[in-house]
């Protein structure tokens, strides 16, 4: 179990999804990880937003999709930031476009929605009471996010301007972006990671990873979301028992068995099983 209670600015801290049947999604979710989801809006508010927790912790949510966004059912990332409105500025001056002007969630935060040059859809968290998730990197929780892109110069660019990111190849042939010091905030959390890390093989700076850039593979620039799992064949069959489709079977990489799934309404996620290496 890995908790978290709060995230550096410039760190994906939160995923959701918007979904033309939130309650729907909502069944289909908590059938596959085993969430507990609650909508937190009023009954009379016209739409939903289901929070999904594992053992009480926050970890995602499950939304309407919001008037004026695109129909397709999708999974989001929101990246740590000190102000929203700084980051909108950031944004266009970085060439990218502002999709949502900032705006405040209740007291839970502040947000905005923006989409990079190349048209990658990404928010941004500026926390209230409403920190990120909490539950992280277990089975059924959000383990990583990545950017499908083809114009990685183009995004090196934007991100380090907008978040501070760097892009740093570790041999996989797709960089990681990291960001400077992120490290050293995991191993205040978590004394000796670095070392753990060394000892399995991670490769230095590592530890500053907060995302990676995938390929596009014929697909939209986009931003995806990961879950770990502890058995990805299993989720993968049942899955498609709930009505899913599986578009990349379970595969062997560098430290997981992962497959790419999409939900009965096309949201698209991958999960992660981590397989420690040999």
């Amino acid at each position: 179990m890995s908790t978290r209670n709060d995230y550096p600015a410039g760190v994906p801290c939160w995923v959701d999804t918007n979904q033309p049947d939130p309650a729907a999604a909502a069944r289909f979710y908590a059938d596959l990880f085993g969430w507990e989801t609650t909508d937190e809006m009023p009954p009379d508010s016209g739409g939903h937003y289901f929070m999904a927790r594992i053992g009480g912790r926050d970890t995602a949510a499950i939304s309407s999709i919001p008037q004026g966004a695109p129909s397709q059912a999708r999974w989001n990332t929101y990246v740590r930031v000190t102000s929203a409105d700084e980051a909108a500025e950031r944004v266009r001056a970085a060439g990218g476009s502002v999709l949502s002007e900032p705006f405040d969630v209740f007291d839970a935060g502040r947000m905005a929605v923006f989409a990079d040059p190349e048209g990658a859809v990404f928010s941004v968290w500026q926390p209230g009471l409403h920190r990120g998730s909490a539950a992280v990197n277990e089975h059924g929780a959000v383990n990583f996010n990545d950017l499908h892109t083809d114009d990685v110069e183009t995004a090196k660019t934007f991100y380090h301007a907008v978040f501070g990111w760097n892009a740093l190849d570790f041999g996989t042939g797709s960089p990681a972006w990291t960001l400077p010091g992120y490290g050293d905030h995991l191993e205040e959390l978590t004394p000796g990671l670095r070392a753990g890390m060394r000892e399995m093989g991670a490769p230095e700076g590592f530890e500053d990873v907060v995302a990676r850039v995938m390929p596009r593979g014929g697909g939209p620039a986009s931003w995806g979301v990961a879950f770990g799992v502890d058995d990805a064949e299993a989720i993968a069959a049942r899955a498609t028992e709930l009505g899913g489709s599986v578009l990349i079977p379970p595969t062997d990489a560098p430290w997981v068995k992962y497959a790419v799934i999409a939900d009965p309404a096309g949201a698209t996620f991958t999960v992660n099983q981590f397989v420690a290496p040999s």
